[in-house]
Parts: C-alpha cells; sequence; structure tokens
C-alpha cells in the first residue's frame, strides 16, 4: 500500500481559501486541499491568514492581499513558501510567480505548477524556462493547445464537490436564465443581455465587480442595458450561489474569448441546470451538445438553442458532472501524478517558518 504523502499546497495571495465570494483558483485550492486529506494524506496550505481551509495552513501574509495588489506581494509570498515547506514530499504551486522562485532556488521537494491562466506570451516563455524542473500541470486540452513548447506534464481537469440534488429538479426551476461570472467584456455580459431580449426571458446577472476596469465595463456597457426583464443582483457564493444556479432554466454563458476551464460551467450541471456556451476555450471538453446544454458559434445559435432547453435531462447534467468532474476524480488525478514524480525522490528534512494555524482535522464522511 502506497504511503500517506505530506503535500504542500501554494494558493495565491490575492483571495482567501476558500473564497468569501468569487474566486475560481482559491475554490479549486480548497477542494483539492480537503479532498487529499479525505484521501488520507497529510495537507500543508500556504496561504493568507484570513484563510478558513480546514487543513494544516501557514503563510506571511496576515490577510488577502486584494486582486489588484502588485508582484512585489506575490513574490514575498512565494519565496516564503519554498522556505517553509521544505518539510514536505511534494509542492503544488498555485501561483503564477512561483515556478520561477522554484527553478532559480530547487527545494528538495518535487514540485508540480497549475496553470490557471492563459498561456500568454509572457507565461509561455516563463513555463518553457522552468518546465524541465516544474511538473507544469494544464487545466483543459485547449489549454495546453496553445502552450507552445511549454513542457506540459499532465492535464487535469477541475472538480468540485458535488451537491446532494433532489429527485427532481425540474420542480425548482424559476423562469430565468442566469449570467454568473465577472463583470468584463471578455465573459460577455452584455451579449447575454442581447440574447435573452431576443428570446423574451428575464436574466439574473450576478457577477463579481471590484476592480476599476470592472466597474468602468458596467457603467458603459451594462447599467444602461438593465430593466425590468434584466437584473444585476451583484456576487453570490455558497449556498445561495447553488440556489440561483439550480433555479435557473439555463446558465447563460457567452464568453468572448479562450478560456482556459469554466468553472462556473460545471457548478451549473452539477445541480441540473444546462448550458448554453461558445464554442471557445475548454467549453467543449465541459458541455455535452445537445446532451448538457449547447455549444454556439454565434449570438443567433444562442437564441435559437435556448428554444430546446426542454430537450435537455437535467438529470444526464448531474450525471456529466458526477460522472467527470468530481473532487473525487480531481484528487485521483493528481495522486497519481505526484507518485509518478516521486519515483526515486529522496528523503525530505524536517523545518517550517512563518505563521502556522493548529492542525484542524478534516471529516471523512
Amino acid at each position: 500500500m502506497d504511503r500517506p504523502l505530506r503535500i504542500g499546497l501554494i494558493a495565491p495571495p490575492w483571495v482567501q481559501v476558500p473564497p468569501p465570494d468569487y474566486g475560481g483558483t482559491e475554490l479549486v485550492v480548497d477542494v483539492l486541499a480537503r479532498g487529499l486529506v479525505r484521501a488520507g494524506h497529510e495537507i500543508v496550505l500556504w496561504t493568507t491568514g484570513d484563510s478558513t481551509c480546514p487543513v494544516e495552513r501557514r503563510g506571511v501574509l496576515p490577510v488577502a492581499a486584494g486582486t489588484d495588489a502588485g508582484t512585489d506581494v506575490e513574490l514575498h509570498h512565494v519565496s516564503q513558501a519554498y522556505a517553509a515547506l521544505i518539510d514536505c514530499d511534494v509542492i503544488h504551486d498555485h501561483t503564477f510567480l512561483g515556478p520561477l522562485w522554484a527553478a532559480a532556488e530547487p527545494p528538495s521537494a518535487v514540485v508540480a505548477a497549475t496553470v490557471h491562466g492563459p498561456f500568454t506570451a509572457a507565461a509561455t516563455t516563463m513555463y518553457r524556462a522552468v518546465g524541465r524542473r516544474v511538473a507544469v500541470i494544464a487545466i483543459s486540452r485547449h489549454q495546453r493547445s496553445t502552450a507552445l513548447e511549454v513542457p506540459v506534464r499532465e492535464v487535469i481537469h477541475h472538480g468540485i464537490d458535488l451537491p446532494v440534488a433532489p429527485d427532481d429538479e425540474d420542480g425548482r426551476r424559476g423562469g430565468y436564465l442566469l449570467f454568473l461570472g465577472r463583470m468584463c467584456a471578455e465573459k460577455g455580459v452584455h451579449v447575454a443581455i442581447r440574447i435573452a431580449r431576443a428570446t423574451g426571458r428575464r436574466l439574473i446577472i450576478a457577477a463579481k465587480m471590484w476592480e476599476p476596469l470592472e466597474h468602468e465595463y458596467f457603467a458603459a456597457e451594462v447599467r444602461p442595458l438593465l430593466g425590468p426583464d434584466v437584473e444585476y443582483i451583484g456576487q453570490v457564493s455558497g449556498r445561495a450561489k447553488a440556489e440561483l444556479l439550480a433555479g435557473a432554466d439555463a446558465l447563460l454563458n457567452p464568453i468572448r474569448w479562450p478560456e482556459p476551464f469554466g468553472l462556473v460551467m460545471v457548478e451549473a450541471l452539477a445541480v441540473g441546470t444546462p448550458v448554453v456556451t461558445s464554442t471557445a476555450g475548454a467549453a467543449p471538453e465541459i458541455v455535452d451538445h445537445g446532451v448538457t446544454g449547447y455549444l454556439c458559434g454565434s449570438e443567433a445559435e444562442m437564441v435559437r438553442s435556448l428554444g430546446h432547453l426542454d430537450d435537455i435531462d437535467r438529470a444526464a447534467c448531474r450525471r456529466a458532472a458526477r460522472d467527470r468532474f468530481s473532487s473525487e476524480r480531481m484528487v485521483a488525478d493528481h495522486l497519481r501524478l505526484y507518485r509518478e514524480m516521486l519515483a526515486g525522490a529522496p528523503a525530505l528534512p524536517a523545518g517550517g517558518m512563518g505563521w502556522a494555524a493548529p492542525r484542524v482535522p478534516v471529516g471523512r464522511g
């Protein structure tokens, strides 16, 4: 039987883990940390002091830095992380600058790094340089296809803790379409409004709007379009988000950029809500056209697809989430990779630094 591992997870410094509101990366880190503990492993999460993930936590930042903080904050955060996690078998980095530090100052542990954003020119150059020392993980096959000459070790789709759904989801539908995401042009909020209006359906917009560019976009492109049939309710999280998703006729997700994954689509499917989205990015890896939603090449196609929502079996949406996007599958994929990386790895010394939260047991139910 394989021995339990001590695994260090490095979260970004911008948002606490789990996120109180918006924060896809931080949500994934939280789900992975708790899932690894349930699988019998020892986890140390390097994060901010206001994080509440119920595992051993360490860090140097007392509170989350915010999404508009500078790279100097991230560099301080990751440099201290690698020094503190020397007692781990594996370090799994979810930051941007961390892999550069790992390559420049190689730790004793083996290092994996998940790329949560797009392979921009700068990111491609960086991951190409560190790929021989760090196992680069892509989050979709499409994202991997854009990683020119980057030695991507593995593609691992995100997973979530699946909700317990009632037998009859259809009875919970609220007669509205839902947009859920960030308030920005590439997410297509204004496009969602045009599509919903063309079908005569009510649209609820639940969106993160923290940063100056998000406020500018809202003021210029979205607020003028609001009305009795289009409501902006702000940001939602937790149970309120799950209930809002479950009550929607569909998640309307007209993304206008090659998104590397798209966790909100999985969250919708998990509660039985079909997804109408574009063919951009990783969407075709999440949505099965005509089965769990519709993949559309134009706004006109989205309008037509919304007329066929009754053809989608909401139980099939839940099955797809269960079979392909569970936290158990994500944890198993990562553990397989960690074991491969550790083949022949030497024993590691003990150590640690920075603040440390008390170890809290995680239930195995």
